[in-house]
């Protein structure tokens, strides 16, 4: 496997666990650590972190696009799921995870062109 790869899949892993731990700390958690990163938008945050799964997800893994699209939606929708729970009582949103899905299929359009580029050049 080469360096590229390895890079490419542990920042995956990386930001994976980031944004579970930013989507599933209880909001006054998140407030007392001092977390108040993203936009101000919360559609645009959820569409933003999914999208970077996405790239990362599809360079890393270039040859199971399709799996990764079922993971991460799947995981989008888990989030919100557990975010209506008593224990993380934040709110439960289906138009959050619309904005995941539409920020994966935004990270795939950047994967497929930057795996195209890389293509042509090599």
């Amino acid at each position: 496997m080469k360096f590229y790869s390895v890079a490419i899949s542990t920042a995956f892993v990386v930001t994976l666990v980031a944004v579970l731990v930013l989507a599933l700390l209880p909001m006054p958690e998140l407030q007392e650590f001092g977390f108040d990163i993203g936009f101000d938008n919360d559609k645009l945050n959820h569409a933003s972190a999914f999208a970077t799964l996405a790239v990362l997800g599809a360079l890393g893994w270039p040859r199971r696009i399709v799996t990764l699209v079922i993971f991460l939606a799947l995981v989008g929708a888990a989030i919100e799921i557990l975010q209506g729970t008593p224990l993380i009582d934040r709110d439960l949103d289906v138009f959050d995870w619309v904005a995941d899905c539409i920020g994966i299929a935004g990270g795939l359009v950047v994967a497929i062109s930057v795996n195209w580029v890389m293509r042509r050049k090599g």
